[in-house]
């Protein structure tokens, strides 16, 4: 792989070179098209669209850092412009840029190992596997024993690549109209700074350390969630050392039997959920990469480098909207969405209509009663949330996210994408009155859950 460009020149001219292009691309398709019929004009714009498209996640893939975190985001974001028989793909492959990351040759990390560690690799760990297990935005994982025996996990972060995203968090207003072009809706300067703070942050393994010690402290002794202990002396800024968990990973959970992926799929509805209300941390990278089914049946959760504290405040209105949905109170849901920052024009909006959007779009979690969840599920109800065939879809237009929910509501959305991939079934709607008005369990897992939490607040 080529080295990562860490210039401001570099980076800018990647990401500048790419939306003039585009710019002008665009500019010769509108003029084209005056001389065109309605229906080819049409075709015109989407073919654009699409091309567009590919030569974002194309860019963004080599880019790494923030140009390619931001590609992440973008992935639960709905294209208006693209093709709707496409968009789902389109949204895949943004999302798939975590995975197919492309790795950076080990002698560019042994560097890093290096400078951060000091000293040889050798003279901290016992053996150390050259072929990395995972690769992603910022970094790669490897495999060690450390001398005293200890099996452990060892991420490094790409050289270069703090330089790079510095300039990436500069330049981003410069991707910002090429994004408007496909999503005319999206406010993407929230987005853009949500991004700038969380990545910022990202970079900094001692935070993300930091982060996975209040979670592992808070998770200590569950009875079905596990949470690898981080190795604080050999962690630095750009390399975290943390216990490895041998399990099952996700390709391997879904061909379990129904049973066994309704239990594993419930613990990972719990810990998101009961993180965010008892502990007021929003974890927003729920891949299916970032958790497996340890060998002891716990469920390990890994990779805590995306996530925000919300404050008191903001959830207790979060908390007081979803109340407001369950039980049908339209005038509440209006005035909640407003207060919150969803509604920028407050009196554009009619209180029943509001009501029924959040209700038809979020049944799953809003409705009691057992419902088995499948990918088909999750695709209507996403085309009911953003779809432009959604009957919804001009008063979501004219909506927004606030930057405070931005993780939340990235955190919803890829979980329900994982539970229905997981084909799991459960009353979610039993189990959301647990977080939302402090219900009694509603299963016997949520009462080992509470049994936990109760314990860590006593």
């Amino acid at each position: 792989m080529a080295k990562i460009p860490t210039s401001r020149i570099g980076r800018t001219a990647k990401l500048g070179g790419m939306v003039a292009g585009q710019g002008l691309k665009w500019a010769g398709t509108r003029a084209a098209n005056s001389a065109r019929s309605d229906e080819k004009a049409q075709a015109a714009n989407e073919k654009r669209a699409m091309e567009t498209a590919e030569e974002l996640v194309a860019r963004l893939g080599e880019m790494k850092g923030a140009a390619m975190k931001l590609g992440q985001v973008l992935s639960t974001i709905d294209f208006d412009v693209i093709p709707e028989s496409e968009r789902e793909q389109f949204k895949e492959r943004l999302s798939s840029l975590r995975d197919d990351a492309p790795q950076v040759p080990f002698k560019d990390i042994e560097k890093v190992l290096k400078k951060d560690l000091g000293g040889k690799i050798s003279d901290h760990f016992a053996e150390f596997d050259e072929q990395a297990i995972a690769a992603a935005s910022i970094g790669q994982v490897y495999r060690a024993t450390t001398h005293d025996g200890r099996d452990v996990a060892v991420k490094v972060q790409y050289p270069g690549v703090a330089e790079a995203v510095e300039t990436d968090l500069r330049n981003i207003s410069v991707l910002l109209p090429l994004v408007k072009r496909l999503a005319p809706g999206l406010d993407t300067k929230a987005i853009a700074g949500e991004l700038r703070e969380r990545i910022g942050e990202e970079l900094d393994y001692e935070l993300e350390a930091q982060h996975q010690r209040t979670v592992a402290r808070a998770l200590r002794g569950h009875p079905d969630i596990r949470i690898p202990e981080v190795d604080t002396a050999m962690s630095t800024r750009r390399v975290l050392v943390t216990e490895f968990v041998a399990g099952r990973g996700f390709n391997e959970i879904k061909a379990l039997p129904e049973d066994e992926r309704d239990h594993f799929a419930e613990v990972v509805y719990r810990f998101f959920y009961g993180l965010l209300t008892r502990a007021h941390l929003a974890a927003g990278d729920p891949h299916p990469g970032n958790y497996l089914l340890a060998d002891d049946g716990r469920v390990c959760f890994l990779d805590f480098g995306l996530m925000r504290y919300v404050p008191q405040d903001y959830l207790d209105g979060e908390r007081a909207l979803a109340r407001a949905v369950v039980e049908g109170d339209a005038d509440a849901v209006h005035a909640g969405l407003a207060a919150l920052g969803y509604l920028p024009a407050p009196h554009e909006f009619e209180p029943e209509r509001v009501l029924e959007q959040l209700r038809s779009a979020g049944e799953w979690y809003f409705v009691p009663g057992f419902r088995r969840l499948d990918p088909e599920y999750v695709r209507n109800a996403i085309e009911v949330g953003s779809s432009p065939r959604s009957p919804y879809f001009e008063q979501m237009r004219r909506q927004t996210i606030p930057p405070q929910a931005l993780l939340i509501r990235r955190m919803e959305g890829m979980l329900f994408a994982v539970l229905g991939e997981l084909r799991a079934g459960a009353d979610w709607g039993a189990m959301a009155l647990e977080y939302l008005s402090d219900a009694p369990p509603s299963t016997p897992l949520g009462e080992r859950d509470a049994t936990h939490w109760n314990g860590v607040r006593a």
